[in-house]
């Protein structure tokens, strides 16, 4: 569903056109224009032939139902990843893909592995969140959050991503509230400065992993190109500009970055941050066939290190690994 298409079969129409026809996609979630019966026939029928509602999609859900996956098809052909998690609060979280693939090839994370096909256009990030609200309207729910921790970098594809957040936020969109959406970030600087600049309070997340460059870039290759002191000059400008409290992502591996030692460098890499200003969230890593996840003692080990500090530690509330629909595992192969 291209709104840039809606937009201009609608010119010609009167203003209130518009408006009717976005309530009945973002507010009404129909899923055929025949179902919009406040426009005449004759309209919904060329909308019907150019701006399609249909979202074609296959969906993995997980024992439990707290997790869905779609396999989202896109207009050539290829495919992109995206999750619902529903969790115990009655919090309904969609994790949505930027890119169809990856171009930074972190060793734990399977989108990575695919390689990079594309970014996404605007509409195609709108559908994924379209397509699970009207799954949860068939339940009598509503999605509440956005995180862009799918497929792709988002800082990489800035604008469309942009672009897609300020229609999923407006009131004439989903209406969803700009402090209910975050982007993850490798450590992208550029994108963080840009993001410093917006109007609207999104929450930014860093996936940090190490707390040194030799050891980050033996994880996230990309570390060679956006280094920790340059991205990490770039969050402070955001924490002083912004006062937005900063998540660090952190995903345990075992033997590899789960040591008290590590944690301590972890301690001494943060200071320079106000502690009321970030968190730390622990992240186990879910098996892409690389690593193996720390054990539950090590976690907590490198955890009590940081909270003897003062430092707000979380740990990842776990979704989706029997259906490789949790943090790192997405990703989809033509």
């Amino acid at each position: 569903m291209d709104l840039g298409n809606l937009e201009k079969v609608l010119k010609e129409e009167p203003n209130f056109r518009l408006k009717q026809a976005k309530k009945a996609v973002f507010f009404d979630l129909i899923e055929n224009w025949q179902e919009a019966t406040v426009l005449p026939l004759a309209l919904r029928e060329k909308l019907s032939e150019v701006v399609p509602l249909k979202i074609e999609a296959e969906t993995s859900v997980s024992n439990d139902e707290k997790t869905v996956k779609a396999l989202l098809w896109l207009k050539d052909g290829l495919r992109v990843e995206t999750v619902l998690m529903r969790y115990p609060s009655g919090r309904n979280t969609i994790c949505v893909s930027s890119e169809v693939g990856c171009p930074l090839n972190c060793s734990f994370c399977a989108t990575g592995k695919m390689g990079f096909k594309r970014n996404l256009e605007s509409f195609e990030i709108i559908e994924q969140v379209l397509f699970f609200a009207r799954y949860l309207k068939k339940l009598s729910e509503r999605v509440t959050n956005i995180v862009f921790m799918g497929m792709g970098e988002p800082f990489l594809n800035y604008d469309k991503v942009m672009a897609a957040i300020r229609i999923l936020n407006s009131k004439d969109g989903l209406n969803i509230g700009a402090r209910h959406i975050s982007i993850s970030t490798v450590g992208v600087e550029g994108g963080i400065n840009k993001l410093t600049k917006e109007p609207l309070q999104i929450n930014l997340a860093i996936s940090l992993h190490a707390p040194n460059d030799e050891l980050r870039t033996r994880i996230v290759p990309a570390n060679k190109a956006h280094s920790l002191k340059a991205f990490l000059d770039a969050v402070d400008n955001y924490l002083k500009e912004t006062k937005r409290k900063v998540m660090f992502q952190y995903i345990m591996i075992k033997g590899v970055n789960d040591s008290p030692d590590l944690a301590g460098e972890l301690i001494n890499l943060l200071r320079r941050f106000k502690k009321s200003l970030f968190m730390v969230n622990l992240i186990l890593y879910n098996p892409t066939g690389v690593f193996e996840p720390s054990e539950k003692e090590q976690i907590k080990k490198f955890r009590q290190v940081l909270e003897e500090q003062g430092i707000e530690v979380t740990e990842r509330y776990r979704f989706g690994r029997g259906i490789k629909a949790a943090c790192g595992q997405l990703a989809s192969y033509d």
